[in-house]
């Protein structure tokens, strides 16, 4: 169950947000299988770190250096002058590419490559998180309380690993996850 209360008592400061993404995050959860309380606990730790509390449904454009790498990326599919930029992480786990958003635009019915900025609201940034988590069939790592896995197949790394378990043990706590 996802609930603003338990959405809060993860991420502190989530304030009102909590209360607006309740629902799309409880859909998301349902539609994609994430149907266990370990499961529920990885996947909004995750999401916690990813979109700053459900605070950004879109990356933070500087344009940093890593970000201005994303331009031509061939394994993000951004083939197209400016597709760095027009891909830029979206969604609650911050879907990042051409190729990702078009795969994704399959997943939820949603034409993404023509109206990316759709993944800046709630219900299709809370069901992009859901849809990445399925495809990439990351309740395996849940399932197995494979948190650094977990981090790594999201993140590509360990990038932000101490904040994430923070979200991670409250998560446990809230949702009464024992093991």
């Amino acid at each position: 169950m996802i609930t603003p209360a338990i959405l809060r008592a993860i991420m502190p400061a989530a304030g009102r947000r909590a209360d607006v993404f309740a629902l799309p995050l409880l859909d998301a959860a349902q539609r994609f299988d994430i149907s266990t309380p370990a499961r529920l606990a990885g996947w909004l730790a995750q999401l916690a770190h990813e979109s700053g509390q459900l605070l950004y449904t879109r990356e933070i454009w500087g344009p940093t250096p890593a970000q201005l790498r994303y331009e031509g990326r061939a394994d993000l599919g951004n083939t197209k002058p400016g597709d760095g930029k027009r891909f830029m992480g979206r969604g609650l786990i911050q879907i990042t590419g051409r190729k990702n958003y078009l795969l994704c635009g399959l997943g939820l019915n949603l034409d993404l490559v023509a109206m990316p900025a759709l993944l800046e609201l709630p219900d299709a940034a809370a069901a992009s998180a859901g849809w990445y988590w399925k495809a990439r069939n990351l309740n395996r790592f849940a399932d197995a309380g494979d948190f650094v896995g977990l981090t790594r197949a999201i993140n590509g790394g360990t990038n932000g690993l101490a904040d994430r378990r923070q979200f991670w043990a409250r998560a446990k706590v809230a949702l009464g996850v024992t093991a």
